[in-house]
């Protein structure tokens, strides 16, 4: 066999063998350390809102970055209050007209039980009496056989629901220590932010810092520019909801419209979480008006967050609509919620990469320094 071709597979090997002790590592180690990597990406977000302070008011950096801390925090506690105190009201409308709701669904059951289901009884007794013997036991031992069935999905049900019980009130604990922790980790790296750049930098080859400083930037832009395209997309759809609940002379569509925008980052249900079973009461209590005016809106959210998402993804983090959108479906589908944060993300850091030529350089590597196919 040729020696160069020997090279050159020992070269793929060496590059597929880095790559993965590479990933392996870091999904190992980021297991016991993410509350610092947690801590790392909060103050990398929030190091402009450091500089700002630093420069303009000439405080000390440590000072810089608790004021940023402080007004970010400042900002959700509001932000949540502001949340809390629509929900509470809501909740009171609703604690005043939920009674007169399940009293008309009541209603609704019971004549429809009335009209429905007993009629349709007497018609399924009548037929099965008329069966022979034999069929009438393999009928019984069918509904026999799916009563098991429900009984027993049920039962699991409710017993894996109240033994994750305990498993949940225990992650409270867990969760404000992880905070507490990440919150540190967030003060102390952003405080020493150009002195711990500067360390590694210093073992950083030229080439690679060169490449990485690239990446770095165009992550940079693309995280801050993916929280600004939800936050656009999450802001639309509230405006929308409010606009059409006001046309439609809904009470606390204030409310209404911040929960709709809320779950609309949800993945499949976003606003139909909300709307449909809505429109479906309202079709039962006879507001045909309303369900009509609540389907024409919710028609309208949709359309706009299928047709907006990719496009506004795409100007916010610098990628094509149609990479975006795949990036979001595949994503998505591999590892859920997370996936569409996660999706996008991977496509920049590989689009980055590819602009920075690390692909080239990696494929020149494998093919030897003469670049030979």
């Amino acid at each position: 066999m040729n020696p160069t071709y020997i090279y050159r597979f020992v070269r793929l090997f060496l590059v597929i063998g880095i790559v993965a002790l590479c990933a392996i590592t870091i999904y190992y180690t980021s297991k016991v350390t993410y509350p610092f990597i947690i801590g790392l990406i909060i103050a990398f977000m929030i190091n402009p809102l450091v500089d700002f302070f630093e420069k303009k008011t000439r405080m000390p950096r440590s000072l810089s970055v608790f004021a940023a801390l402080i007004l970010i925090i400042a900002i959700f506690t509001g932000l949540i209050v502001l949340l809390v105190s629509e929900i509470v009201s809501g909740a009171n409308y609703l604690a005043r007209v939920v009674p007169q709701h399940i009293e008309v669904l009541i209603d609704y059951t019971e004549q429809f039980i009335g009209t429905q289901i007993i009629p349709m009884y007497h018609q399924f007794t009548t037929l099965f009496n008329n069966l022979e013997a034999g069929q009438q036991d393999t009928i019984m031992e069918n509904v026999q056989n799916a009563g098991k069935n429900i009984g027993t999905t049920v039962g699991d049900f409710i017993q894996n629901f109240f033994s994750n019980i305990p498993i949940i009130i225990g992650w409270f604990p867990s969760a404000a220590t992880v905070l507490i922790f990440s919150l540190l980790a967030t003060f102390f790296i952003s405080k020493d932010w150009y002195r711990l750049r500067r360390l590694a930098s210093r073992f950083t080859p030229n080439k690679m810092k060169q490449s990485g400083s690239k990446i770095f930037e165009d992550l940079r832009k693309a995280l801050f520019g993916f929280i600004k395209a939800q936050l656009t997309l999450i802001s639309i759809t509230t405006i929308i909801v409010l606009i059409g609940l006001l046309v439609l002379r809904v009470e606390y569509a204030i409310t209404i419209a911040l929960v709709a925008g809320f779950v609309d980052i949800l993945p499949y249900l976003g606003t139909g979480a909300v709307f449909v079973p809505w429109i479906i009461y309202e079709v039962i209590a006879g507001e045909m008006n309303l369900a009509v005016g609540l389907g024409v809106l919710y028609i309208v959210v949709l359309v706009q967050r299928q047709i907006m998402e990719p496009k506004i993804l795409s100007s916010s983090i610098g990628l094509d609509p149609l990479a975006t959108l795949v990036a979001l479906f595949v994503g998505f589908k591999l590892i859920g919620f997370l996936g569409l944060i996660v999706g996008p993300v991977t496509l920049v850091i590989i689009n980055t990469l590819h602009k920075s030529n690390v692909f080239t350089d990696i494929w020149s590597f494998i093919l030897g320094k003469n670049k030979e196919y």
